[in-house]
């Protein structure tokens, strides 16, 4: 399991001689940098966390995004896992890449890099049939800003069910290629089950 809890926290690092430690608010702080390079206009992306908690950002150039429903995720967790329980399955699963959570729409959004939604393009091609699409160029999704990072059970606004710890670190393709089959899996199990 990743040094990431279900909750989202860190272990604790024990400090020492050559141990170099970042706070959390310099990590955010340095996650927040990281998402404003691929805006197209950082200040109002800046402007719209600050309003609405939430900006559009394109992809395909820093990262891109596979869009999966969350009843496909359900099927790898089983039957009546709460979000909480979901978003901590997918912290595991993806070994602790940034996952974003549209509850209103009912889609899990991984963040991978920038070139998935190229050389994985064949494999996405498959996987429209279970409702999973990648993101990449001439896409706009709308990203959290970094410290909406649980679920509000009183709104279906977007979060991070699995807050991005660093700049740039995304989910490994491999990883949410194998959560795909595995859900897939699932379902398939369950629809030949009588």
């Amino acid at each position: 399991m990743s040094e990431q809890s279900s909750r989202g926290a860190l272990r604790p690092v024990e400090s020492g001689p050559g141990v170099l430690v970042h706070t959390a608010a310099d990590r955010r702080l340095a996650v927040e940098h990281w998402l404003l390079a691929a805006s197209n206009d950082q200040r109002k992306t800046r402007f719209e966390w600050g309003e609405q908690g939430i900006a559009l950002l394109p992809m395909g150039t820093l990262l891109s995004a596979v869009r999966l429903p969350m009843s496909l995720v359900a099927a790898l967790g089983g039957a009546g896992m709460t979000a909480e329980e979901l978003d901590a399955l997918l912290a595991e699963v993806l070994d602790g890449g940034p996952v974003i959570a549209d509850p209103r729409n009912r889609h899990y959004y991984a963040l991978v890099p920038a070139s998935m939604a190229k050389s994985w393009q064949p494999a996405a091609d498959d996987w429209r049939g279970l409702g999973v699409d990648l993101l990449g160029r001439n896409h706009h999704m709308g990203v959290p800003c970094v410290d909406l990072d649980h679920r509000d059970k009183l709104s279906t606004r977007s979060y991070w069910a699995v807050p991005m710890e660093s700049a740039a670190e995304l989910c490994a393709p491999l990883a949410v290629a194998r959560l795909i089959a595995a859900a897939s899996g699932r379902l398939h199990e369950r629809e030949r089950t009588p």
